[in-house]
């Protein structure tokens, strides 16, 4: 079976990223379920962290937070890494929190991002796919220059969205 893709049309270019259902089937088939529902289409990029991450998924352009599906389990201990332009669900404190929220790795962060231990705290941020074309897109990405307000600190100044995701044939 051929691994999916799904191409992310942002303002400033595109992503296509190949899906790891045979190592994170659940968290392939969450994220697929936004895609499908078209949930992505004018979320931003509300996290913006030079030389770590880019994140997004999660809220409008007027920054409301979009509804969601219930958590999904973490997975983490699938043995794929947090590397340059892998992709990850973004998650809250407890390990099984993750939604609609996903980030892509601006620079090689298995170190602090994958999982070390069963805890909520060190069980890590499971990746479920890989930028194929467009690392320069999330290049840029990482370097906007951002502005911190209370709800977001590390919001990028220049606002970065995704004008639609879909699956790519």
């Amino acid at each position: 079976m051929e691994n999916p893709f799904v191409l992310l049309e942002t303002n400033l270019g595109d992503l296509l990223i190949e899906l790891f259902p045979d190592k994170a089937p659940q968290t392939v088939a969450n994220f697929l379920r936004y895609v499908d529902q078209g949930h992505y289409d004018g979320t931003i990029f509300h996290r913006v962290v030079r030389g770590f991450v880019i994140q997004g998924g999660g809220y409008d352009r007027s920054l409301n937070k979009k509804p969601t599906h219930p958590p999904i389990p973490n997975e983490a201990r699938n043995g794929l890494t947090n590397h340059k332009d892998s992709v990850a669900m973004a998650r809250g404190p407890e390990k099984d929190s993750a939604t609609d929220e996903f980030f892509i790795n601006a620079a090689d962060n298995g170190a602090d991002l994958d999982h070390q231990d069963d805890s909520d705290e060190g069980f890590g941020y499971a990746v479920f796919g890989q930028v194929v074309e467009g690392s320069e897109v999330v290049k840029k990405i990482n370097w906007k220059v951002v502005k911190a307000t209370d709800e977001f600190p590390e919001l990028p100044k220049d606002e970065v969205y995704i004008i639609s995701a879909k699956r790519f044939e």
